[in-house]
């Protein structure tokens, strides 16, 4: 097995996503369970809350080897699972959850099925010369794939701060790879 610590992704029982990386802190374990800040509205008053991004996952970055005592946590159900292996989560994607995270509120995740494969890159801000697939672009929408997670984050930015990346093709034409809606 591999020695080197990777991202592994945990799943908790319903609501426990907190505790859990409270546990994993108590155990020196290196974790990270991304926190959306969410404008809540009640009856007398709005507030910022911190909600898990992902609903029942905390990830850690540990070698295979130490995956049995992780399974060992008070709310731990089990690993998430791909092709019978526990599934590695690349740290490129736990690096764009945390920047992504870090410069937008209300991020809300939509479950992805099928990459539409088009290249871009990021023109402007924290993204600046990020390469990624686009799903999809509608007026101001864009939605950055995390591939080893089927889910995308979304988020309002300017639809001029996306580039094309244009695809050469069999015939040695190059094709844009962004269409209009």
């Amino acid at each position: 097995m591999n020695n080197e610590a990777q991202w592994f992704a945990v799943y908790t029982k319903p609501r426990w996503e907190k505790k859990v990386a409270g546990l994993f802190e108590k155990r020196g374990i290196e974790h990270y369970c991304p926190l959306n800040k969410v404008v809540r509205q009640w009856s007398d008053r709005k507030k910022t809350v911190l909600e898990p991004l992902f609903k029942s996952y905390v990830f850690i970055n540990i070698t295979a080897e130490e995956l049995t005592k992780v399974r060992m946590t008070d709310g731990v159900v089990n690993l998430v699972y791909w092709l019978g292996k526990p599934a590695v989560i690349r740290n490129e994607e736990i690096d764009t959850i945390k920047r992504f995270l870090n410069d937008h509120e209300n991020v809300v995740l939509e479950k992805t099925e099928v990459s539409v494969n088009d290249r871009v890159c990021i023109m402007t801000g924290p993204f600046l010369d990020q390469h990624g697939r686009v799903i999809e672009i509608t007026n101001k929408l864009v939605k950055v794939q995390l591939p080893s997670l089927g889910f995308a984050m979304v988020a309002q930015v300017a639809r001029e701060s996306v580039r094309v990346i244009p695809i050469e093709t069999a015939s040695g034409r190059y094709e844009s790879v962004v269409g209009s809606r």
